[in-house]
């Protein structure tokens, strides 16, 4: 086929409009208190060849686009990931994305042979592609709901850790290689690639690292390309390995995303930009993969049945086991079982089998999507009345108090931009009254439109926006004050139990 300048136009002027669209639609999924992979599936739905008619039937493009742009997920999710609030409940997320994992696909791939009647391969498939969480759909979600550190971090490790193991699983399985090995030596691979992009990442991280803070590029907008690129070399050297490339993505960028690197918000900006643009493009092919008029009746009742196992049954049983390696409250646990969104992640498993052939693969591709968008539609927007239920939403996190950061490198500081809403005990509170760490201050007040350099008996106000200075030693300190005195006002104490770091 013959690509001329004319076709490059149509090209651009399509595709930009569907990015617009899909850029805009972001708010408009976020209202609703539903992931945006929802809106996208559907744009790939109507541009396909049922609606509008672009045609798309490659099972292997699909596969390289979404494994490509899930790297570039990852990445994101590594890069903005704090490894202070991971550390402590690194146990509990990597449980439940190696020992979770393997109970979840036991409990699917049995019910779903002995109850729903799949042959055993399908089952297995089933359980194996609808087991890994998808960060992407969880977090764009939970971005709403004031939950525990813990919690949200724990999740967010699931999420970044258990692509790895499943895609060697799905690959294997697909490729018949599973018939052809006992389990264990199938484990042991699965163990053994995991390994090896997890070392592989580390090298990749420490060594990015390293490098970026010797080198002195001319611009600081080459920054952050250098250093997804870094993360994304991780990607390519353990895939050529034969070792999980997802796993050292992963790695590779939560090391880069938590070292001492210049322009670390820029980076972090430019990351979480691509990974939008990745997962609109994964989002939009996969909708376009699907035929709309090969769905039945049936194929709906068995995503049905698949999406009550897998939420009832086999994701409550999994966290529960998990959890024996790191205890947790019930609470939180029963949160964390609900909160299991499964999005693209499940999908783009299913283009593995698509593309290997394997018999029923087109049937187990209309369920998993089927099952997906219905039960991100029920669970997704029920998230914030769970987590009230059960209890776990805590009044602490800054609902009344948000705060975000830009670094100022040269000293080691950050730049706190705190806002005070109508619910924020701040007002009334002088600036001396605050007692920050030592080395943190109240730089500027905003107020009404004008600004204004605060004296110690500069009293706070609703509304008000302040710029708080701090060295990056005493940050989390200087939050925690802040929130302590949003919270209780001015007698709060220095440091209460329940704002002491979790862990």
């Amino acid at each position: 086929m013959t690509i001329d300048v004319q076709m490059l136009n149509e090209f651009v002027l399509v595709g930009s409009a569907v990015l617009l669209l899909a850029i805009l639609a972001v708010r408009l999924s976020s209202r609703a208190g539903l992931p945006s992979l929802l809106v996208y599936l559907l744009m790939g739905v109507l541009l396909g060849e049922s609606f509008i008619g672009v045609p798309f039937e490659d099972a292997m493009l699909a596969q390289v686009i979404s494994f490509g742009a899930l790297a570039i997920i990852l990445a994101e999710g590594g890069l903005t990931t704090s490894w202070r609030e991971t550390r402590p409940v690194l146990r509990l997320g990597l449980s439940l994305a190696t020992v979770g994992t393997v109970v979840s696909i036991t409990v699917v791939a049995v019910g779903a042979h002995y109850v729903l009647g799949l042959p055993w391969e399908l089952a297995v498939l089933l359980g194996a592609v609808c087991s890994p969480t998808d960060a992407a759909a969880v977090f764009s979600v939970l971005r709403v709901v004031p939950l525990p550190r813990r919690v949200t971090s724990a999740l967010e490790a699931e999420s970044g850790f258990n692509d790895a193991p499943t895609v060697v699983l799905v690959t294997l399985i697909s490729t018949g290689a599973v018939g052809d090995h006992h389990p264990g030596v199938v484990g042991l691979i699965v163990l053994g690639q995991l390994a090896l992009g997890i070392g592989v990442g580390l090298a990749a991280g420490f060594g990015g690292a390293w490098l970026m803070r010797r080198v002195a590029l001319p611009t600081a907008g080459l920054y952050p390309l250098a250093v997804l690129s870094i993360a994304l070399l991780g990607y390519g050297s353990a895939a050529v390995l034969e070792g999980s490339g997802f796993a050292a993505v992963y790695v590779a960028a939560l090391v880069l995303g938590n070292s001492e690197l210049p322009h670390r918000a820029a980076t972090r900006s430019f990351a979480e930009g691509v990974a939008w643009l990745s997962q609109i493009g994964l989002f939009v092919v996969l909708g376009l993969l699907l035929s709309p008029g090969t769905i039945t009746l049936e194929t709906v009742g068995l995503a049905l049945a698949a999406g009550l196992l897998l939420t009832l049954v086999a994701r409550p049983v999994s966290v529960a086991v998990s959890a024996l390696l790191q205890p947790m409250p019930w609470r939180e646990l029963s949160f964390m079982s609900w909160a299991g969104l499964r999005g693209a992640v499940p999908i783009v498993l299913t283009t593995i089998p698509l593309s290997q052939g394997v018999e029923g693969a087109e049937r187990l591709f209309d369920l998993v999507f089927v099952m997906v968008v219905v039960f991100t539609v029920v669970t997704a927007p029920s998230l914030p009345l769970v987590a009230r239920l059960l209890r776990v939403a805590r009044r602490s996190e800054p609902r009344d108090l948000e705060v975000e950061t830009a670094p100022l490198e040269r000293i080691a500081a950050d730049l706190l931009q705190v806002t005070i809403s109508p619910v924020s005990r701040l007002h009334g509170v002088e600036v001396g009254e605050l007692r920050l760490p030592p080395g943190a201050s109240v730089s500027l007040v905003v107020r009404d439109g004008a600004s204004l350099v605060p004296q110690g008996s500069t009293s706070l106000r609703h509304g008000d926006e302040l710029l708080v200075v701090t060295p990056r030693k005493v940050r989390e300190r200087t939050e925690a004050r802040l929130r302590q005195v949003s919270r209780g006002g001015r007698l709060a104490q220095w440091l209460q139990d329940d704002e002491r770091p979790e862990g």
